[in-house]
């Protein structure tokens, strides 16, 4: 096994000071990695799973402390020499690497660490010649609920695109327009957050230009007196937090989810890397001068605030906003594909509710990682097994002979010496916390169930033991979990333990498949009151659709020809709405085909005469055409039964190329379905 020592570098003494504090958070339980400075070094040299941190701008520099020769010979070029003489290969972080880490010191100082591996981190990577690129797209991160769904540029102001250049009607107004409006967002999600029942406390990033001069303090001025005479938020109340060069007011703690800052007023060129998870609303006035937005733009205001819990059920949450009166706004290529929504489409004010139940998948991460839940298995196993009752707390004589089947160089790098399993040993509390990670993270792999040993399940059964202990032998946090891992390691307690884990994975995943392969549901599902777009949507003059404007990505010509048809049915068709296909915002039948799964389907259809239809376009070809009819089938007839006037079916028009023959639909069971036999269709007669 090749042992490593770690080096991480960011931009700002703050991303630097940030990205240690996150990851020392992130092992705070195991303990497998030991994050330090300079100053924190042990006898001048990175030791092994230890990273070191520094901020790669001041390091930057040739004069710096830590690359200059000095007599107590604590420099970079000695902490690397004299970890390379251990043994140990060095791996480069660069975060931020677009940043700085081109220039030609830069690519000096990499030269001088000498990385086994290099690393770069960005939202817009540049790197000379890299061997590879891991990328990770956009709408994995969005599904995850890690990020929000999108950014929307101002909403309910008239935006158009022109030529690749968004023009809204916000740019013809003041910036104290632009303030008013994004404070007005701002209530509006404080309200949706409350009946969220969370403490989250949205904040308005007002973020003036990187220039100094009269212009900058004007607007700076201006717009503290808007908000200080209009909406009571200054610097004297706590609600306004200023983070400019040279000031700095009421910063601390503002990243807090329920800080009481309420607008952070800031430049870019201070901020690189500030994370600040309730950044939700971003304000540019026109002098910024930079109409091109790109993920660098917008990136403040992309983060969910508890990515834990990923989207909320109020679907406002789970957009950025971003107000502004710059003209000729582009949107960068980073940025393409749709992030920035610039369109917004409304609800009709004459709709009536629907109530339909729909339904949408959950979540499920415990598949792949053990979630709280386990911690209340692993103690009822533990009693079942009569675990308090086996398990000798006395014993604390750990038999290295136990682990034999295992790797023996992994557990000799653990303790940091070569162990004979003839020969007692001297252990010291961290020894023995390194080696209980090792067995928590064998137990994971091993036994009936594999699970990969990610940091937060091994993390998770660390916890269950210790529990364990705090429940039946009243043991105390703190000192006494050192002792509680001699006791588990001992060689008459460490197979009882192990046998408990296993049962408890058993246990685990057996109730996670089955509340897996359940999909969550609305009971009363009705249209949203209103819906964004992106700048690849054409807007259109459809006046039977719920939503107006319409705005269409014309990708299926099958629908577009489906909507002229509706259009068409002016005596019959009240309204009609375009469904999409993505989370509990839309509406969805259930089906089956391996596991359950939502239906999507394309057309939700109110007729005058009060039924309601479901239509999708679907390809008879496609491999899940009988498991989506039959879905849809028992969902017509099963709300039918409850009252609803439904009805619905796959559709397809007989002239499959140019959509001038007869609408058909099948709304039987998929055991009626015949290929290329349409006997038993329905015209569609509306």
């Amino acid at each position: 096994k090749q042992p490593f020592s770690f080096i991480w570098t960011a931009p700002r003494p703050v991303l630097t000071n940030q990205s240690k504090q996150k990851l020392e958070n992130y092992f705070e339980t195991n303990r497998a990695i030991k994050c330090s400075f300079f100053e924190d070094l042990d006898d001048r040299k990175i030791d092994e799973n230890e990273i070191l941190f520094f901020n790669w701008e001041s390091i930057n520099k040739v004069d710096n402390i830590y690359i200059r020769d000095n007599e107590q010979e604590f420099n970079l070029s000695t902490v690397l020499q004299r970890t390379k003489e251990e043994g140990r290969e060095i791996v480069l972080i660069i975060d931020e690497i677009h940043h700085h880490a081109e220039s030609d010191i830069s690519q000096g100082l990499r030269e001088m660490i000498g990385p086994k591996l290099t690393i770069g981190v960005s939202a817009t990577p540049k790197m000379r010649d890299p061997n590879e690129i891991t990328e990770v797209p956009l709408e994995k991160v969005k599904i995850e609920g890690m990020i929000k769904k999108a950014i929307v540029l101002n909403e309910n102001f008239i935006n158009l695109l022109k030529e690749g250049k968004i023009e809204s009607s916000l740019s013809k107004s003041s910036d104290e327009l632009v303030i008013d409006a994004a404070l007005k967002k701002r209530e509006e999600l404080l309200k949706a957050f409350g009946k969220e029942n969370t403490g989250i406390n949205p904040l308005v990033l007002i973020q003036l230009p990187d220039r100094i001069g009269q212009t900058e303090d004007y607007q700076k001025d201006l717009v503290i007196r808007i908000l200080k005479d209009k909406y009571k938020i200054s610097t004297e109340n706590g609600k306004l937090s200023i983070w400019l060069s040279g000031e700095h007011i009421n910063k601390e703690n503002v990243e807090k989810a329920d800080s009481e800052v309420e607008v952070l007023i800031f430049k870019q060129a201070i901020a690189l890397g500030w994370d600040c998870p309730r950044a939700q609303i971003l304000v540019l006035f026109r002098e910024w001068h930079s109409p091109i937005f790109s993920i660098q733009t917008v990136g403040r205001i992309m983060r969910m605030p508890e990515p834990d819990k990923g989207h909320y059920q109020n679907d406002i949450l789970n957009y950025g906003y971003v107000y502004t009166n710059l003209s000729d706004i582009e949107i960068k290529e980073d940025l393409a594909g749709g992030y920035i929504s610039i369109f917004t489409s409304y609800r009709k004010k004459d709709y009536k509710p629907i109530d339909l139940l729909s339904y949408y998948s959950v979540r499920h991460r415990e598949k792949t990682r053990l979630s709280p839940f386990f911690i209340q298995i692993f103690l009822k196993e533990a009693e079942r097994y009569q675990l308090k009752k086996r398990a000798d707390k006395k014993a604390i004589k750990l038999d290295i002979k136990v682990f034999s089947d295992w790797k023996t160089e992994d557990i000799d790098l653990l303790t940091s010496k070569t162990i004979l399993a003839d020969k007692p040993i001297e252990m010291s509390n961290y020894d023995f916390q390194r080696l209980f990670d090792f067995f928590v993270r064998r137990s994971l792999q091993e036994g009936t169930v594999y699970l990969y040993p990610e940091d937060r399940s091994v993390g998770r059964i660390k916890e269950s033991i210790y529990k364990f202990f705090e429940k039946e032998f009243k043991m105390e946090r703190g000192e006494g979990e050192d002792e509680a891992i001699k006791t588990v390691l001992s060689d008459k307690n460490i197979g009882h333990f192990f046998n408990v884990i296993d049962k408890a994975k058993e246990k685990y995943i057996k109730e996670v498949i089955e509340r897996t392969s359940e999909l969550g549901f609305i009971e009363n599902w009705n249209i949203s009151e209103k819906q964004t777009f992106n700048e690849t949507y054409q807007k259109e003059d459809r006046r039977k659709s719920i939503m107006q404007p319409f705005y269409i990505d014309e990708k299926w010509k099958s629908e577009k020809a489906f909507i002229n048809y509706l259009d068409s049915k002016t005596n019959s068709v009240e309204w009609w709405f375009k469904n999409s296909d993505r989370d509990a915002t839309f509406f969805a039948v259930p089906y089956e085909n391996g596991e359950k799964k939502p239906f999507y389907v394309d057309f939700i259809v109110k007729f005058k005469d009060g039924k309601i239809g479901l239509f999708d376009t679907h390809g008879i070809h496609l491999s899940d055409f009988k498991a989506k009819a039959e879905g849809l089938h028992k969902y017509i007839e099963s709300e039918n039964k409850r009252g609803k006037r439904l009805f619905s079916g796959l559709i397809m028009n007989t002239d499959s190329r140019n959509y001038k023959g007869r609408w058909i639909y099948f709304d039987e069971t998929s055991k009626e379905f015949k290929n290329n036999d349409f006997s038993n269709w329905k015209d569609l007669l509306i």
